[in-house]
């Protein structure tokens, strides 16, 4: 396997592109004071990435898939984003495992 250049170079920008904008957003969320209307709408962020990568699974392939993609909104709503997707995941394979 080669590896170009020009493809390594992409990658490793993207990397820093991503890891510039982490952590310079840290860096602001601790220096700036928010007001209670911003940390509000900056709460509603997660859930609404969480529904835009879970809503074309839901309506683009089977039945374990959206049954998953159920499960995660339900479980998002009493715990983290991170054990709601993990909970997602295990379910689909379970699921298919089922022959659903």
């Amino acid at each position: 396997m080669t590896l170009d250049p020009a493809t390594l170079a992409t990658i490793l920008g993207m990397m820093a592109a991503t890891v510039f904008t982490r952590f310079s957003g840290a860096f602001l969320v601790r220096r700036l004071k928010l007001g209670a209307g911003a940390e509000k709408a900056l709460a509603t962020v997660p859930p609404a990435v969480l529904m835009a990568v879970v809503a074309p699974t839901a309506f683009a392939t089977g039945w374990p898939e959206t049954i998953g993609c159920v499960i995660v909104v339900v479980a998002a709503l009493r715990l983290s984003l991170l054990p709601a997707a993990a909970l997602g995941v295990v379910s689909v394979a379970l699921l298919r495992a089922a022959g659903l």
